[in-house]
């Protein structure tokens, strides 16, 4: 399947995406609807688990989904886990990493929760939690993290692209930066996993969970660690699959695997890694490049029409490294809770988002798979 076949063949696009049929759906930055082949595969799994022991019908395919996910990371199969939700795998390593009084780390406080809680816990062994000052809701730039580290950072942790503004953070330029000076980078990387390349040259950690532009189940996510770094990230987990159990007989001390599967501490999420690797395998098949693409030129065609219509934009005019699939639009002062209610009861999915202040937002975050006419009936309601 291509971008190509999907615009120019309604058949095809409601058959892959059966949400198109009845909504036009412009929340991928929030939860997903499940493509059919995603849809299809967890059927399958889960009629197949009756028939039997449900993990002898899936437990083989467990290294496609690790292989999967290292091919769109650029890293390798061994330095990921299958963990689940994006905050359980930002907790493994804010609570395992060993950070000493005095020590610090530098967050953003405006990011989504799942990437400032695990690290303001920090706080309570004496490391200091500092907060990232930027010019805008989620502009931070490569600059602005040089100008807020000093010789105790010890982490920073921030989002590939924030979720209410769009804007989408130079990971690379950063994360180079950071390893000149030995400081840890880890990356929630939710909002941009299937929709931009990302890439982990530059990062140690990073953690997505697979129902958002990975068009993936709930909780079905992962977590790559450098390989380099994983014997000192200790987990707080302690099960029978991350701690070497021969024939399931415990052992007289405790030893964790020697790679990625160290994190994954019992058994696994099966319906909803078979839901992921589908979903990894649809998007490999359009490609990332391509879909990044897309998105890009559904942005740059959205953002004018929505100025043209009386509405500010957040991040209207990105450098192209900074955009991303999200546009937000707001009026200043105004409550645009009536206006998303006549969205949605239009049949157009959107997310309402606000901000420290108060402000709200209409965040509208389309796939490749929604189409230029989708868009136009949108601005054409506003």
């Amino acid at each position: 399947m291509t971008l190509t076949e999907i615009s120019s063949n309604e058949e095809l696009r409601q058959h892959e995406f059966p949400v198109t049929r009845e909504k036009v759906f412009l929340s991928h930055a929030a939860v997903c609807p499940l493509p059919r082949r995603v849809a299809e595969a967890i059927a399958q799994c889960a009629n197949a688990g009756t028939l039997g022991d449900q993990e002898a019908f899936m437990m083989h395919r467990l290294d496609d989904a690790r292989k999967l996910a290292a091919q769109m990371l650029h890293c390798e199969s061994e330095e990921i886990a299958l963990v689940g939700p994006t905050s359980l795998a930002l907790s493994i390593v804010a609570s395992g990493i060993k950070l000493h009084k005095g020590d610090n780390v530098l967050i953003y406080h405006d990011d989504y929760p799942s990437n400032v809680y695990p690290w303001m816990a920090l706080a309570a062994q004496g490391v200091q939690v500092r907060l990232l000052n930027t010019r805008g809701l989620g502009a931070i730039r490569p600059v602005d993290v040089m100008g807020q580290v000093d010789e105790n950072t010890r982490l920073v942790a921030l989002a590939s692209c924030h979720f209410v503004s769009g804007y989408r953070l130079d990971h690379a330029a950063i994360g180079k930066f950071l390893h000149e000076r030995d400081i840890l980078f880890c990356v929630d990387g939710i909002q941009t996993l299937g929709a931009f390349p990302t890439s982990v040259k530059h990062v140690d950690f990073l953690a997505a969970d697979a129902h958002k532009w990975l068009l993936g189940p709930c909780a079905a996510g992962i977590l790559y660690v450098r390989r380099d770094f994983q014997k000192k990230l200790n987990p707080p987990l302690y099960g029978w699959h991350n701690v070497k159990s021969p024939n399931f007989v415990a052992q007289d001390k405790l030893e964790f695997r020697d790679d990625a599967r160290k994190f994954e501490a019992g058994t696994h999420n099966l319906l909803g890694l078979t839901g992921l690797i589908a979903a990894l395998e649809l998007l490999q098949e359009v490609g990332v490049k391509n879909i990044a693409a897309e998105l890009t030129r559904k942005r740059a065609w959205l953002v004018p029409a929505l100025l043209a219509k009386g509405f500010s934009v957040l991040n209207a005019e990105p450098k192209p490294e900074n955009a991303s699939g999200i546009t937000s639009l707001f009026k200043p002062g105004q409550d645009l809770t009536p206006l998303h209610k006549k969205l949605t009861d239009a049949g157009i999915i959107t997310s309402l988002r606000a901000d420290r202040k108060g402000q709200n937002y209409i965040r509208t975050s389309p796939h490749f798979y929604n189409t230029d006419a989708e868009l136009q009936r949108v601005i054409e309601l506003l």
